[in-house]
């Protein structure tokens, strides 16, 4: 989970008063997040949040901006510096044009104008840890959002923001004194040599400079020595946002314009010009205004509460949490605040009337229904499963439900079809769910060469795959998987461990020739069949497979899906 830390002048300066730790304990669950550990020798609260889709929160300003406002709802403050489709802010003529080549590698780009605040060490700081926190976990380290903040003074409009050759193209980066071409940066720079992966295959490398030439940045690597160097007594601040998705960075610029607002800074909105047609058109003034309204019905709220709060309370309690809203018969609908872009189901709306009307307000219940907690068929089934395993002399492993795409199909010789992929991953590691057990066991066989063999592994855990049948479009099943590996491992000993499992199970079987498989050697795998229906394949792993994975010895793998053989 996110977590920042922030000194304690900052803090409380923002919030507006001083506080006891208890008093922090209390009210930091209206923001969904908890006090994670006070430096008092240093002063330095630091903070963890227990809730990832509300970015406005991970930084000293977001957070005392939630927390003051549901004290004192009336004194919320009104950011006026947006501009939206109906009305467009005045930029002072200070505009960012992006150009057509960019696209072929990270075609948005935006930013805003801060001004009015002299740069302290405490800003100074405050500002680079909240450009970290939203370019590593919002921005998805720097794939999808990344920041620059920029010396205005320095910079002649228009800015441009286009796709630059990384050979001829050259600058002085941050931290350096040696002039070096993009594609050097990528090989000498720390930053380059960090995150220069994200582009460094692109025909060409996006490039940030004014209208003289001289060099802002190469999003999303590094900046400029010279413009990019924020320092102690700057005032005059240019930030910019890049990434490929254009309500990602639009996000980003309107949780830190608001952000810098609250810390003294005066917003000045910068016109973006794109030379093809966005989703807001090609001219957009930033910070703008794209957030779409939601509502709730007061049954969806007594619904999912259990509480029978009135119309008048739930727009209180709305109103606490920085929302307004307006009431039309039984519906309540909100105007999404500037920074947050997470209503995305009426229950989101419910839940903030959940935290604004306050969770202490809402009084236990014992539940009515007698209940008394058994095993499932299922689970009863799988243990059964584990029994047998087990008594067949292999060991039980327990693993990840969460992998990457080169682990799931790529080192299995398949392809991803029916595969589940997270929209918006942390990480690349964590990015498909499980859709078999056997990427699992042949990894520890990869890394297991050391131990003496015959290994024999096993695991009876979830899978899921994509099912356009299903309501959610996906199903998950109990899966067996297990594992022999040894020099003389072949097709014979795997098939006599299904049928001897099969006897246990009392399960009568047929096999039959599958079709193409690319993780077994062809001619030496077979499918099982319970009732005419495939529950299970098992074979002799492909050589190719066993050389992506390490594995230094032949092996026999089999997979079953437990809950179409499950005995009800």
């Amino acid at each position: 989970m996110p977590k920042f830390e922030t000194s304690e002048k900052t803090f409380y300066d923002l919030l507006g008063r001083r506080c006891s730790d208890e008093e922090l304990e209390r009210i930091f669950p209206r923001a969904k997040a908890e006090l994670d550990d006070h430096d008092t020798e240093n002063h330095i609260l630091k903070i963890e949040l227990n809730d990832t889709n509300r970015p406005d929160l991970w930084s000293a300003m977001g957070l005392a901006r939630l927390l003051k406002t549901y004290e004192n709802p009336e004194n919320a403050k009104a950011y006026d510096f947006f501009s939206s489709s109906e009305f467009t802010a005045d930029n002072k003529g200070r505009e960012l044009h992006v150009g057509e080549k960019v696209k072929e590698v990270r075609q948005y780009s935006c930013g805003f104008v801060a001004t009015g605040k002299t740069v302290d060490d405490e800003i100074l700081k405050t500002l680079i840890q909240s450009q970290e926190k939203l370019c590593w976990n919002f921005g998805r380290k720097r794939r999808s959002i990344a920041m620059g903040i920029y010396r205005n003074d320095l910079i002649n409009y228009p800015i441009h923001y286009d796709g630059a050759d990384p050979d001829k193209t050259h600058f002085v980066p941050l931290h350096m004194e040696e002039d070096l071409s993009l594609r050097e940066i990528l090989e000498k720079h720390p930053k380059g040599q960090e995150f220069g992966y994200i582009i460094k295959d692109a025909p060409v490398y996006p490039y940030l400079f004014d209208d003289k030439g001289n060099t802002l940045s190469m999003p999303p690597v590094i900046n400029s020595a010279y413009v990019g160097a924020v320092e102690v007594g700057d005032s005059n601040l240019f930030v910019e946002m890049s990434g490929p998705g254009l309500r990602d960075i639009l996000l980003c610029a309107s949780i830190m314009a608001c952000d810098m607002a609250d810390m003294g800074f005066s917003i000045e909105p910068v016109k973006v010009v794109y030379p093809y047609e966005t989703e807001f058109g090609k001219e957009i003034t930033v910070p703008y205004y794209f957030q779409e309204p939601a509502s709730c019905t007061l049954e969806d709220i007594k619904h999912v509460l259990g509480e029978d709060i009135s119309a008048d309370e739930a727009q209180e309690a709305l109103m606490r949490m920085g929302v307004y809203s307006v009431v039309e018969g039984s519906r309540i609908f909100i105007t999404c605040p500037e920074y947050r872009n997470d209503f995305l189901h009426p229950v989101d709306v419910v839940e903030d009337v959940m935290i604004g009307y306050g969770l202490e307000n809402f009084e236990p219940e014992i539940p009515k229904d007698f209940t008394i907690g058994r095993l499932s068929p299922a689970e009863e089934f799988g243990r059964k499963v584990k029994d047998i395993m087990v008594g067949l002399g292999f060991q039980e492993m327990m693993y990840n439900y969460l992998g990457s795409k080169r682990e799931y199909a790529d080192n299995m010789n398949i392809s991803t079809d029916g595969m589940i992929f997270i929209a918006n991953p942390m990480s690349e590691n964590y990015e498909v769910v499980r859709p078999s057990v056997l990427p699992s066991l042949l990894e520890s066989e990869g890394s297991s060469q050391h131990a003496v063999y015959p290994h024999r592994i096993f695991e009876v855990g979830k899978t899921a795959h994509l099912d356009s049948s299903d309501n959610s479009g996906t199903v998950t099943r109990n899966t067996l998987g297990f594992m022999l590996a040894d020099n003389q491992a072949g097709f014979n000993d795997v098939n006599s461990l299904v049928n001897t499992l099969m006897y246990f199970l009392k399960k009568e079987y047929t096999l039959r020739s599958p079709g193409e498989d690319g993780r077994f050697i062809p001619g030496r795998c077979a499918e099982i069949v319970v009732d005419n229906q495939k529950v299970g394949v098992f074979g002799e792993v492909h050589p190719q497979v066993l050389e992506n994975w390490g594995c230094a010895v032949p092996a026999v793998v089999c997979e079953i899906d437990l809950d179409c053989i499950c005995n009800d």
